[in-house]
This record gives structure tokens, C-alpha cells and sequence, in this order.
């Protein structure tokens, strides 16, 4: 169950659209980032705000690669699997990822920490290989940068926890 204030800032953003579908996106990114991925509880009070069905919301959310219909965990990292990242080593930085934390991509970690995504383009070819972890984008990321960028998110992770 969202606040009332949050209730109000979605249905604000809704308003302001030209079409419901227009800020269908947003409302489900605010959502997703309440509840931690969008339950299907939200796809309900999405399709509510927006004046969509639930199958509407659904399909929409099916549609968007970083809208997450399951649990993940606290940082999502998409690792770029364009045909750019490819030829600069993209499938490399995601095999020593998945490595790193003991996963297989698309799994997350015992701990609930990382979840580990391919992505069909983060838009950054120019910087291949690219990474994406939460809304931070890496680019020309080495392996032994990825190593730093882990373990950057691993204090900042243990430091909100503090």
C-alpha cells in the first residue's frame, strides 16, 4: 500500500500527461522503487492512477527490460549485450561478474545485494563496454574496473545499512 503522498505525487504526474500512457513509465518506476520491483500489488494501483487495466499495466511492464515483474536485489546491474559491448569484451565483463558474485545472469545474490541483468542496449556505444548499476552509468569498463565498481557499491550498500 502506497501513502497518501505518494498517491498524490503519482496522480499529479498523471494529470500532467497529455495521455495516461505517457506517465505510465514514471508511475511505474516510482512504484518499483517503493516497493522494490513491481509486486503485483502495484501493477493494481499503477493500472488505478492511470485508468488502465491491470492486463494494460502488465503489458506494459512485460515490455520495459528495467521494470522487474520478480524480486531483485538492492543494486541491479545491467551489463550491456549490444552487438558494440559484444565486440569490446562485453561478453568477458559479464562471465567475470556473474563470478564475482557467484551467480548465474538474471540471478541475485544470497545475500539479496546484487541481481545481475543482461541488457540489449544501454545506448552508450561509444563507451563499450558498458555496465549500468542502479541509474549510474560505466563505460570502457575493464574487468578489473568492474572488481572497483563491486566494490564501491558494496560500501555504499554497507554504509546505508550503518
Amino acid at each position: 500500500m502506497i501513502s497518501e503522498l505518494l498517491k498524490k505525487e503519482l496522480q499529479a504526474r498523471v494529470a500532467h500527461a497529455v495521455t495516461s500512457r505517457e506517465a505510465a513509465v514514471d508511475v511505474m518506476k516510482a512504484l518499483q522503487r517503493h516497493y522494490g520491483w513491481l509486486t503485483d500489488e502495484a501493477v493494481g494501483e499503477a493500472a488505478e492512477l492511470l485508468g488502465l487495466t491491470p492486463l494494460q499495466v502488465e503489458e506494459l511492464a512485460t515490455f520495459y527490460e528495467m521494470i522487474y515483474r520478480r524480486p531483485v536485489g538492492k543494486r541491479v546491474i545491467h551489463v550491456c549485450d549490444s552487438i558494440s559491448c559484444w565486440a569490446l569484451g562485453g561478453e568477458s565483463l559479464m562471465a567475470h561478474l556473474a563470478a564475482a558474485l557467484n551467480i548465474e545472469p538474471g540471478g541475485t545474490t544470497a545475500d539479496g545485494l546484487f541481481t545481475l541483468l543482461p541488457c540489449c542496449c544501454l545506448g552508450n556505444c561509444g563507451e563499450a563496454p558498458t555496465l549500468m548499476v542502479g541509474d549510474t552509468l560505466h563505460g570502457r569498463v575493464t574487468l578489473e574496473r568492474a572488481g572497483e565498481i563491486l566494490a564501491t557499491e558494496r560500501r555504499q550498500l554497507a554504509a546505508a545499512e550503518g
